[in-house]
Formats: structure tokens, C-alpha cells, sequence
């Protein structure tokens, strides 16, 4: 099992990796950052309530699934938002470079290390 701050080197391995967070979905908290050019903090609570937003819908549609993950495509950048499976309330967040990261492996290597992920 990987520490949050071993996770978070981790992904920063991933081509064009340009930060990553741990996230507290209850509070908007970060347990842990790596990384640089995004406002973390800003990011973690705004993608606080896009985590919570997309569960509450997924409630009213009666859904009974889980977030895999959730991927925003921006201009420049892909932003992924993992929740944690072993973790409730938490998840992970990586911020990458979009001429430089392949998004596959990214989401790929976001859900390994996820899961390695202790607390």
C-alpha cells in the first residue's frame, strides 16, 4: 500500500502530468497535493461539488452504480476525477497536459494507483 504522498509522485509519472490531488469530497480538503500551474486548492473544492452534483443526479435517476471516474476536457488540459473504492469520500485528482499526456494510460495508471492508495 502507497502513502497519499507516494500516490501522488506516482501519477506525476504519467506523461504530461501536470499536478494531482487528494481530495476530501465531504469538506472540499486537500489531504495531499504534488504539482504545479493549477490553483489546487480553488480546483479540489470546485471539483468538490462536481463530485457531489453528479452523485445527486445519479440518485434521482434511481442509478445503482458507482463513479468509475469522470473525465473534463478542456482546451489545453484533461482533468480527471477518481473516487476512491476502498476510501468513501475521497478522491483523486490529476491534472494533465493535453498534447502531451495519452488518456488511456493516464486513466489507466490513475485507476492502478488508486488502488494502491492507503489512508
Amino acid at each position: 500500500m502507497a502513502s497519499i504522498k507516494q500516490t501522488l509522485t506516482e501519477i506525476l509519472t504519467i506523461e504530461g502530468a501536470i499536478c494531482a490531488a487528494v481530495v476530501d469530497s465531504g469538506s472540499g480538503m486537500i489531504l495531499g497535493s504534488e504539482g504545479s500551474g493549477v490553483d489546487i486548492e480553488m480546483a479540489a473544492a470546485g471539483n468538490t461539488e462536481v463530485v457531489r452534483s453528479k452523485l445527486k443526479t445519479m440518485r434521482s435517476l434511481g442509478l445503482d452504480d458507482v463513479i468509475e471516474d469522470m473525465l473534463i476536457t478542456l482546451g489545453k488540459q484533461y482533468h480527471i476525477i477518481r473516487p476512491s473504492a476502498s476510501k468513501d469520500g475521497v478522491f483523486l485528482y490529476v491534472v494533465l497536459d493535453k498534447q502531451r499526456a495519452n488518456l488511456a494510460l493516464a486513466r489507466r495508471k490513475t485507476l492502478d494507483v488508486e488502488k494502491q492508495m492507503a489512508f
